[in-house]
């Protein structure tokens, strides 16, 4: 990595485990402490919060159904910026 990065990664067991902890520092890897289930830190949290809240509210008889639900819902959310 480019001197001055930082990596981040969520708190995912995997994440933090001994070996690849172990792994980062021998690599010399700057990681950001970030707490774990923050979607308030996670702008990307919120988003899938309301696809989900949006989903949830249509019917659907399988998964080729709540796939074309998924994109509809994620077609309507408005883009901010």
């Amino acid at each position: 990595m480019k001197r001055g990065w930082v990596f981040q990664h969520d708190n995912d067991p995997k994440h933090t485990a001994r070996a690849t902890k172990e792994w980062l520092r021998k690599k010399h890897f700057k990681v950001l402490e970030w707490p774990s289930q923050s979607p308030d830190l996670n702008p990307i949290e919120n988003l899938w919060r309301e696809l989900k809240v949006r989903v949830a509210q249509r019917q659907h008889q399988n998964i080729t159904a709540r796939e074309e639900i998924c994109m509809e819902e994620w077609a309507k959310i408005p883009a901010t910026g």
